[in-house]
């Protein structure tokens, strides 16, 4: 079961790369009035600070978490994933599923990416207290399938949020090219999940 709840995450980071090559420059378009050299002042993959965000609630109403507006969605099974350039926002939800903690994220989840994912480095897994409650939160940096087109191969640091309520299991996981500035975009989409 692991194995395949994470034989889906791998590929949707990866997928960031395929994805952002043809979604053209919607984020900083959208923006409106900022110019072409105030946007290649910006380091690849950063999310610019005037990025809405939107409600995503699943069909079953379990909960609910913020996610970047505009960009492209991709349905995926149990979840849904939102792309643009080089970020990824993952959701995943599973049901019947045991109450995580960081030894089983790190025995399973993080076992099965490092098994998966291409020149992957594991880093720390800790418990922490968010709006929603307890979270297990772990890193890792894994390098993307090459992009088809260039051959380009990004290195991508990874955020894996793993929710858990009465038997139901939500992976938000939270992906952007290594050195881009996403900190205050990923804390904004964390600390919104909710269940309802």
């Amino acid at each position: 079961m692991n194995r395949s709840r994470w034989s889906v995450v791998i590929p949707v980071a990866a997928a960031v790369l395929l994805g952002g090559c043809s979604s053209g420059g919607s984020t900083s378009a959208s923006a409106g009035g900022s110019s072409a050299a105030a946007s290649d002042a910006n380091p690849l993959g950063d999310i610019p600070d005037n990025q809405v965000y939107v409600p995503y609630t699943p069909a079953d109403g379990s909960f609910s978490v913020k996610v970047p507006e505009g960009w492209a969605r991709t349905d995926l099974a149990g979840g849904v994933s939102f792309t643009d350039k080089l970020n990824t926002v993952t959701v995943q939800e599973r049901s019947g599923a045991p109450e995580p903690n960081q030894d089983s994220v790190r025995g399973s989840e993080l076992a099965d990416i490092a098994k998966q994912g291409t020149n992957v480095t594991l880093g720390p897994v800790e418990t922490r207290t968010l709006p929603a409650g307890t979270a297990i939160h772990a890193t890792y940096a894994a390098d993307s399938k090459p992009d088809p087109v260039t051959g380009r191969v990004t290195r991508n640091d990874v955020e894996l949020y793993v929710f858990w309520k009465n038997g139901t299991e939500v992976l938000l996981t939270l992906s952007g090219p290594h050195g881009s500035d996403d900190v205050d975009a990923w804390r904004l989409v964390s600390t919104s999940f909710s269940w309802k």
